[in-house]
C-alpha cells in the first residue's frame, strides 16, 4: 500500500457532515485508505455510528452545529494539525423564486456557504494546515447545471467553487490545494426521499439521462480519496465532475 501514491497513511484529515451519506462514505473510505480521521456532524447517535464503522484506531469525533459561531471557534481549537480537509456539511432544499424570502437565503447560505467559509478562515488563521496539505470542497452539478426550485441551492455551491479556487491562489505557496468535486444524483437517503416526494417514475426518468447510471457515494468517496493524497499533487483550483455523464447531455 506505501509503494502507491493513493494511500493516505500517516495522513490527519478533517471531514464535515459525517453523520450519513456521501460524508459517511468519505469517512469510510478514506479510512480504509490509511487515514486518521476527525469527524464532526449534528447529529449525535448518527456520527458515533460513523465512528464506529471506520477502520483503523484513533479516530476522534465532535459534535458542532456548523451555525453556531461558538462551536464553530471551539471545533477549531480542538484541531490538530491538519493534512486534508473535506468540507461536506450542506443542505437542500428546493424553492420556487417566487416563494424566496429572506429567511430562506439565509438558511441555505448559512449552512451551505457562511459556515464553511468561516470554518476554513479559523482553520488558515489558526495555522491548523501543514505543508503540502488537500482541501476538498464537496459541490453539486447543479453548480452549472440549476435546476428548476434551485436557485439558492445551485447558488452556493457556486459560490463554493470560486471560493476553493480563491483559497487555491491564497495558499499555493505553501503547497496546499484546494478542489471541488461536482457530483450530480447519487443514491442516498435523500435519493430515497425524492423517490417518495416526486415519484419514483419521475426518478426513474432522470435517471436515464446518466449514460452510466445512478451513482453511489462511494463514486463520490473514490473522488475525495484521490484529492487527498499525494496522487493529486499537481492539481488545484479546479472542480472534478462525478457525474455519471449526465453533463454530456447539457440541459
Amino acid at each position: 500500500m506505501n509503494n502507491t501514491p493513493f494511500h493516505l497513511h500517516n495522513k490527519t484529515i478533517f471531514i464535515t457532515g459525517a453523520s450519513s451519506g456521501i460524508g459517511r462514505q468519505i469517512a469510510l473510505s478514506t479510512a480504509e485508505m490509511g487515514g486518521k480521521l476527525i469527524i464532526t456532524g449534528r447529529d449525535k447517535n448518527k456520527l458515533e455510528e460513523t465512528l464506529k464503522l471506520l477502520k483503523g484506531g484513533g479516530h476522534i469525533a465532535f459534535i458542532a452545529d456548523l451555525n453556531n459561531l461558538e462551536q464553530i471557534d471551539d471545533l477549531i481549537k480542538k484541531l490538530p494539525k491538519l493534512d486534508g480537509v473535506v468540507m461536506n456539511a450542506g443542505i437542500s432544499e428546493a424553492y420556487p423564486i417566487k416563494y424566496l424570502t429572506s429567511q430562506k437565503i439565509q438558511e441555505t447560505f448559512n449552512v451551505n456557504y457562511n459556515a464553511v467559509v468561516l470554518l476554513m478562515a479559523g482553520i488558515t488563521r489558526q495555522k491548523k494546515l501543514i505543508k503540502g496539505a488537500s482541501i476538498v470542497f464537496t459541490s453539486s452539478i447543479s453548480s452549472s447545471f440549476p435546476p428548476k426550485g434551485g436557485a439558492m441551492y445551485s447558488g452556493s455551491k457556486a459560490a463554493i467553487e470560486n471560493f476553493s479556487k480563491v483559497l487555491a491562489l491564497e495558499q499555493f505557496q505553501q503547497k496546499i490545494r484546494s478542489n471541488c468535486i461536482t457530483p450530480s444524483m447519487v443514491k442516498t437517503n435523500l435519493y430515497e426521499d425524492l423517490e417518495k416526494t416526486v415519484t419514483k417514475e419521475s426518478m426513474d426518468t432522470h435517471i436515464k439521462q446518466y449514460p452510466l447510471g445512478v451513482g453511489f457515494p462511494e463514486d463520490v468517496a473514490n473522488c475525495a480519496v484521490f484529492l487527498l493524497s499525494d496522487a493529486s499533487r499537481w492539481i488545484t483550483g479546479t472542480s472534478i465532475i462525478v457525474d455519471g455523464g449526465f453533463s454530456l447531455n447539457g440541459y
